[in-house]
């Protein structure tokens, strides 16, 4: 590996070759990611239809959120591998689709779904999305936006199997665990972490940080935050009420939509948070994320206007479908470009710690999904409403957003 280079900012980086497992790593990452899917947007679409099966959802969203912080602090202080994360990771994903096939209510399911299979899918999410980012530098945001767009099309096959043969159901996790701890396992075979400020040698990265076209959309941080420094902010509170009004309207989108029983509609929807994460993060590269993430949220509040109007009518009519298509636009997009916006507030040295912070709020989120959840179930054309208006908070709010550390005379 060649001696260290420093960039105008003064950040040092490694240039060493790119491995020939490098797409591989990316792939498998992906794949593991998908397998996950299911425990979230299969369990909120197939078994979140009453109070008990709601409460599971939640604490498994709190789960979740929370479970990656802790593994993250580890594993990018090189005290725990990212194999044992993964091994761990796939065992207790396995158990929580095991346990949502076949006790998806109960004490057994608290346990096994619940807590544990939110634990684990939490160590995959966060460890796959620090693998990712490392070895790719150069374009961090738009791979990981790609891994985590897995996460929400990967229980897209579930959910049509569930829909043509609605007695199966049960199998279908069944098949889902198994598949989900083979291929986790996999991953946790190959993916590692790059060595300390890797750097891929095609890639200048003096050039790299000069790129005026990237610096026009996507700004630099004034500065590298620390964690403790990030709190202090009133940068990075905002970041986390925006993923908690956002997440919750986007679960319960998954809930409402299936209550419907239009399954096309539902796999449309949980398709398009998957697949739009992708598109957002090319369209933030070209016209700047704050830009693009207000569009998002706009997004996913017209999209509940629209299932509002939808649910009042026939299942099958044509606003439920519009509706589908804009709430799946807006309700993943925002989770890839508000990682993003992490590095371009809070630099790249600490991003993915202070990113789990922000992420680690997604356990609000699913608390104020499970309220939604309940309330539609008397008057889902007023949970609806005021998740459009919750939805609109965070659209409002992102334009507003200063990059810390500038004096307030400074109009960014």
């Amino acid at each position: 590996m060649e001696n260290a280079v420093k960039d105008w900012r003064g950040r040092s980086y490694r240039p060493g070759p790119v491995p020939a497992d490098r797409t591989r790593m990316f792939r498998l990452a992906l794949a593991a990611m998908a397998a996950i899917s299911p425990l979230q947007y299969g369990y909120a679409a197939l078994h979140a239809r009453q109070a008990s099966g709601l409460t599971l959802l939640a604490i498994w969203i709190a789960c979740q959120a929370a479970g990656a912080l802790p593994a993250l602090h580890l594993v990018r202080r090189r005290r725990l591998g990212v194999r044992a994360c993964l091994a761990a990771g796939a065992a207790l994903s396995g158990l929580g689709l095991l346990a949502a096939g076949l006790t998806p209510t109960g004490a057994p399911a608290l346990i096994g779904y619940a807590v544990l299979g939110g634990l684990g899918a939490g160590l995959v999410y966060g460890v796959c999305g620090e693998v990712v980012s490392s070895w790719y530098p150069e374009r961090p945001a738009a791979r990981v936006g790609l891994i985590t767009g897995a996460f929400g099309y990967g229980a897209v096959p579930l959910l049509l199997w569930a829909g043509i043969a609605p007695g199966t159901t049960p199998a279908a996790f069944l098949v889902c665990a198994a598949l989900a701890t083979a291929v986790i396992a996999t991953a946790a075979r190959h993916l590692r972490l790059p060595p300390a400020q890797w750097w891929p040698d095609d890639v200048d990265p003096r050039t790299h940080a000069l790129d005026a076209a990237r610096l026009r959309t996507s700004p630099e941080a004034v500065k590298q935050f620390g964690l403790a420094q990030a709190l202090r902010t009133r940068t990075l509170p905002a970041l986390a009420l925006m993923l908690v009004c956002a997440g919750a309207v986007s679960v319960f989108d998954v809930i409402a939509v299936a209550s419907t029983g239009a399954w096309g509609a539902l796999a449309l929807l949980v398709a398009l948070n998957g697949a739009g994460r992708s598109v957002a993060m090319r369209a933030a590269d070209r016209y700047g994320r704050r830009r693009v993430l207000a569009a998002v949220f706009s997004a996913l509040a017209a999209g509940q206007v629209l299932l509002a109007v939808a649910v009042q009518s026939a299942v099958g009519s044509p606003l439920l479908w519009l509706g589908a298509v804009a709430a799946g636009l807006g309700g993943g997009a925002f989770y890839p470009l508000l990682a993003s916006l992490v590095r371009e507030l809070f630099g790249t040295e600490r991003a993915t710690e202070i990113h789990a912070v922000v992420y680690s709020a997604k356990a609000v989120a699913g608390g104020l999904a499970v309220a939604l959840a309940l309330t539609a179930l008397t008057a889902p054309g007023a949970a609806l409403l005021a998740a459009a208006a919750l939805a609109a908070l965070p659209a409002l709010a992102t334009p507003r957003l200063r990059i810390p550390g500038l004096p307030a005379t400074i109009p960014l």
